[in-house]
């Protein structure tokens, strides 16, 4: 049958029953409604079957408790993730407390890209996903989901999700490493924030390793590629790090002439770290 002839049908049957239209049934929800009865009275087929198709959307948001823009009833969105791991992070609700989550996390030494919702559940993770858990929980608290990475010579890149209050900037991060981690918000800018892990950024011949410092990444660019919940590694995440624009903290000449670490504080900063 083709639509026009459907069309005629239902305009048809519009003329003959309208006055057979129940609005007062339940499928038929709020808005929905009047716009039905609105559209039976008009005899108009194509503005029946868009008001019928409405009510039915409405109704199955209403079902599942989410509306038609992904928020729960509560107004509050979930981003895809499960109703447990909302609730864990929402709980994280400072700053500090996201940081003694993420330290209690077991540290893994693998090639992963897990997403939060992968690190939850097995309630483990290395430096970048300590931040995306970060940067996760975060955001279900109102926050954008920032990152900033940190770029070292002989030496892993560190990555920090990124917090602001009254203006300052603050990290948090995962590491083994004791001065690798937290910052309160105190930092004007992102290149001080920067700077304040440069005394604790070495490696384990003590050379001072860290050089550069990225702008912020705003992990909403990802939001297509599920970055929150995907099973897969999301390799996309440390991809957008790399390809974003990095800053010298100092120019090569200085950084030629930089001394090595002292014992007492390459050993303070050993503090809690695990030999893989």
């Amino acid at each position: 049958m083709c639509v026009r002839n459907f069309c005629s049908g239902i305009r048809k049957g519009a003329r003959d029953r309208s006055d057979l239209w129940n609005f007062d049934d339940p499928f038929i929800l709020s808005g929905a409604r009047e716009r039905v009865r609105r559209a039976a009275t008009s005899k108009d087929a194509l503005c029946i079957i868009a008001a019928i198709s409405s009510g039915v959307t409405e109704l199955r948001a209403k079902s599942a408790g989410v509306s038609k823009n992904g928020f729960r009833r509560s107004g509050q969105q979930t981003f895809g993730l499960s109703p447990a791991d909302v609730r864990t992070l929402r709980a994280l609700k400072t700053p500090a407390r996201i940081q003694r989550f993420i330290d209690e996390l077991t540290y893994q030494y693998a090639n992963t890209a897990w997403s939060p919702q992968r690190v939850l559940r097995e309630r483990k993770g290395h430096c970048m996903e300590g931040a995306l858990v970060a940067a996760a929980a975060l955001r279900v608290n109102g926050h954008p989901p920032l990152l900033m990475d940190l770029e070292g010579v002989h030496d892993d890149d560190h990555v920090v999700a990124l917090y602001r209050e009254h203006g300052l900037w603050g990290g948090i991060a995962k590491s083994n490493f004791a001065g690798l981690r937290f910052r309160a918000p105190v930092y004007r800018t992102l290149r001080e924030l920067a700077m304040s892990y440069f005394e604790h950024y070495y490696n384990l011949r003590g050379e001072r390793t860290l050089r550069s410092w990225s702008r912020a990444v705003n992990l909403k660019r990802l939001d297509s590629e599920h970055w929150m919940t995907s099973e897969e590694d999301v390799w996309c995440v440390p991809e957008l790090l790399i390809a974003t624009p990095h800053y010298p903290l100092f120019p090569d000449k200085v950084a030629r002439t930089l001394p090595r670490l002292d014992r007492r504080s390459f050993e303070a900063g050993m503090h809690g770290w695990v030999k893989h």
